[in-house]
């Protein structure tokens, strides 16, 4: 990640390096592309005649051979210089960076950040089998804290609001006194297979429960009344429109619930 300038300088001045080796080396990590830098690369005579860099180059080959079968070369980088900071990787290593969305036509797209990393490592497991048998493998670690990062940083740039439950109704009651209401109608619209949750206050404010769908993002309320009660009837309200409809209780309310939240 340091500028090529930085890292030569390393390599002479602490590495102990030649200038000429170093240069050498820079001729190839300041290199990246796609198939055509593969073969490219296979025809260099220097890289030809040794056995390891021809065998990692017909690995690259292969591995573009089968990214052009899945029709994703165009996300795929080919990059000399990307480096892993632990040894025992054997093979290909590479990372996932995510990029920024094209501001302007023809606009290149801006690299946020890796998200992703890994690569193969033949030996690793190996180390710890009495026989030290070579058994193939990959491995890749996700940076989840990056992901939300990110993900949080679009949605504060879009303005939308992140539901973060998948709840699909708040049963409420606008009175006291009236949690067995609650516990009866959720528990005909768990059996139902509703997605249904409540406040778990013995008696809590109507104007609490509705503010709590508005904060997470529930969109209906299920409110149970007393003239709801004596009517026999539950109070459905969409949270963001606040229309409200009046359904048959218990059974007829969890056929109805799907429809009114669609609409």
């Amino acid at each position: 990640q340091m500028p090529w300038e930085e890292v030569r300088s390393e390599m002479v001045g602490e590495k102990g390096l030649s200038p000429e080796a170093a240069d050498g080396i820079g001729e190839y990590v300041q290199l990246h592309g796609g198939l055509d830098l593969v073969e490219r690369l296979l025809q260099d005579p220097k890289l030809s005649q040794n056995k390891v860099a021809k065998e990692g180059l017909g690995d690259m080959k292969l591995l573009f051979e089968y990214l052009t079968l899945f029709g994703i070369t165009g996300q795929i980088s080919f990059d000399l210089s990307l480096a892993r900071g632990l040894d025992y990787y054997t093979g290909v290593i590479f990372e996932a960076v995510l990029l920024q969305q094209e501001n302007h036509p023809g606009e290149e797209p801006l690299s946020v950040g890796s998200v992703a990393g890994g690569g193969r490592y033949d030996g690793l497991v190996g180390m710890f089998d009495p026989k030290g048998r070579k058994v193939p493998c990959v491995g890749v670690s996700i940076g989840i804290e990056r992901i939300f990062s990110i993900l949080e940083q679009r949605v504060e740039a879009s303005g939308q609001k992140v539901r973060t439950t998948e709840t699909q109704v708040l049963v409420a009651t606008p009175h006291k006194h009236l949690l067995a209401a609650r516990l009866k109608l959720i528990s005909e619209l768990w059996d139902a297979g509703i997605k249904a949750e409540m406040l778990y206050k013995k008696d809590p404010k109507l104007l609490k429960q509705l503010q709590y769908c508005e904060d997470t993002g529930i969109p209906l309320a299920a409110i149970v009344g007393e003239q709801e009660l004596t009517d026999g009837v539950v109070k459905l309200r969409d949270v963001a429109t606040r229309e409200e409809v009046r359904i048959p209780f218990l059974q007829q309310v969890s056929k109805a619930l799907p429809k009114f939240g669609d609409s």
